[in-house]
């Protein structure tokens, strides 16, 4: 099991980066004790209950002392767990400007009745074990939310994984737009192969029907147009932080000029590694 604990001064984006784990594929836990965090992992490595990657949010919320995390950290190594410290960190002022513009309350300032500032360097003392330990110390100050997540990414993706899902779905204008789309392909000005009646209860999903919208300068030059859109951008939304992107590509009906194109960009979306999965919204409707 990949074991990563996520852990950090309040303010500085912890629960940014649970979220980014949870987009690439870590079974996220949040805030739990310190000293509840080995009986987590019995339970994550049980039989029915194995996870290959587990991220656990562990906080100043479930730890009052240095003492109470360096025993917990103790009793992991006492067990050969294999495991990372991702520890999020912000200057003293960014934090007390952060808590001041979304107007919530320090949690040790709850606990303690103590000023922010204050409860900012009673956290530090508390946390400190983890930042010691730390195998990467990411300083939020300076951040943007989708920097951050890119941050959080870059470090614990593996080669072949994406930050980002991609989709690609087919489907005909005339029953409607896909709401779940992102980025919208209109290929209504490519010939029609419904009006070939050989091609016309057949879609993109033949040769035939492929072969015929290709079978043209004008099918080329926007294939091309849109592969290099997609190309240029596709980065560019990771870069920002998108964790899932639907393209969808229209024609009238969804059977023909749609299907075929989605098939292509798919093609070369994959040559770009992204992996996007297909759909055909429209390739079965008999109206």
């Amino acid at each position: 099991m990949e074991l990563v604990i996520v852990t950090g001064l309040s303010g500085a984006g912890k629960s940014l980066a649970m979220n980014a784990l949870e987009d690439i594929g870590y079974f996220c836990i949040d805030n739990i004790p310190a000293g509840l965090m080995p009986r987590l992992l019995e339970f994550a490595q049980q039989g029915g209950n194995l996870l290959k990657k587990v991220a656990v949010g562990l906080d100043i919320r479930g730890a009052r002392s240095p003492q109470e995390i360096r025993d917990a950290l103790a009793t992991l190594d006492d067990r050969k767990v294999d495991y990372r410290i991702l520890f999020l960190e912000a200057t003293d002022d960014v934090l007390r400007r952060r808590y001041k513009e979304t107007r919530r309350r320090h949690p040790v300032s709850i606990s303690e009745g103590i000023s922010t500032s204050e409860a900012i360097v009673r956290e530090r003392q508390i946390l400190r074990p983890l930042f010691e330990r730390a195998d990467f110390v990411v300083d939020t100050s300076l951040l943007s939310t989708a920097q951050n997540k890119e941050r959080i990414c870059a470090l614990f993706l593996t080669g072949h994984e994406r930050p980002m899902a991609l989709n690609i779905v087919s489907f005909g204008f005339k029953f409607g737009l896909p709401p779940e789309a992102d980025l919208v392909l209109d290929v209504r000005c490519l010939p029609n192969p419904f009006y070939v009646p050989e091609l016309k209860d057949k879609t993109g999903l033949d040769q035939e029907v492929v072969d015929y919208v290709m079978n043209s300068a004008q099918s080329q030059e926007l294939l091309k147009r849109m592969e290099g859109l997609l190309e240029y951008s596709l980065p560019l939304y990771v870069q920002e932080g998108k964790s899932q992107l639907t393209v969808a590509v229209g024609c009238t009906g969804g059977k023909h000029r749609s299907i075929t194109f989605a098939r292509k960009l798919a093609e070369f979306c994959d040559r770009l590694g992204y992996e996007p999965s297909v759909q055909h919204r429209d390739a079965r409707r008999t109206n």
